[in-house]
């Protein structure tokens, strides 16, 4: 292998292991659901409406934790959520900080403005309980799709990143490991469909101003 493929393969080893630092995985009693990332350092998760809608613990109440790469688990409540675009947010009951005491990463977001077809994507989750699994593949399209709802469409991004149970939640990612979008659906059994990062900002942004009244 000459330099070029070691120091890219290096570079593109180092991309996924810090991404790797910012992705959950949430339970529901002794099960993981589904996976989310870390979207800001004071304990805010972003993941998939539907993975924490359809899991509820006895009591009927959701009874949610948070798992970080290293192993601990943090209890996390819903504080807002979005059936029409299926996401929601969480609040961790902990510090996003490593056994250093260094701050986990949060994700940066990309311009989906600036995403073209055909260019690499990774997606990055928990696919059958494998944790922090990455599949790579190339944008097929990005478009608006309708939604039944006041919102009437979302913006989403399809490509051939393999997809499984247990990704749902997690980032899809550009080459240089920004988040173009959260991955919430199969189709076709080799399509994967990503919320667009931008709809996810929005989302956060709003449930921010809520929780502030």
């Amino acid at each position: 292998m000459n330099s070029l493929a070691v120091s890219l393969a290096d570079e593109m080893a180092a991309l996924v292991a810090r991404l790797q630092r910012s992705l959950v995985v949430l339970h529901n009693g002794r099960a993981g659901v589904g996976a989310g990332v870390i979207w800001k350092r004071d304990g805010l998760v972003v993941t998939n409406h539907h993975v924490v809608a359809a899991h509820r613990g006895r009591s009927g109440n959701r009874d949610l934790r948070v798992e970080l790469f290293d192993g601990r688990v943090y209890p996390a409540r819903v504080v807002s959520q979005d059936e029409e675009i299926d996401l929601a947010l969480l609040q961790v009951d902990g510090a996003f900080k490593d056994e250093q005491n260094q701050e986990l990463p949060e994700v940066q977001i990309a311009d989906v403005a600036d995403l073209r077809i055909g260019e690499m994507v990774m997606a990055i989750g928990h696919p059958w309980g494998q944790r922090g699994m990455v599949t790579l593949g190339l944008v097929s399209g990005i478009f608006s799709a309708k939604t039944q709802g006041r919102r009437g469409q979302v913006e989403i991004i399809r490509s051939d990143a393999r997809l499984a149970p247990g990704n749902s939640g997690g980032p899809l990612v550009d080459a240089s490991g920004r988040v173009v979008g959260l991955n919430t659906l199969i189709i076709g059994g080799d399509q994967g469909m990503a919320i667009s990062g931008q709809v996810i900002n929005s989302f956060v942004e709003q449930s921010g101003k809520v929780l502030e009244q």
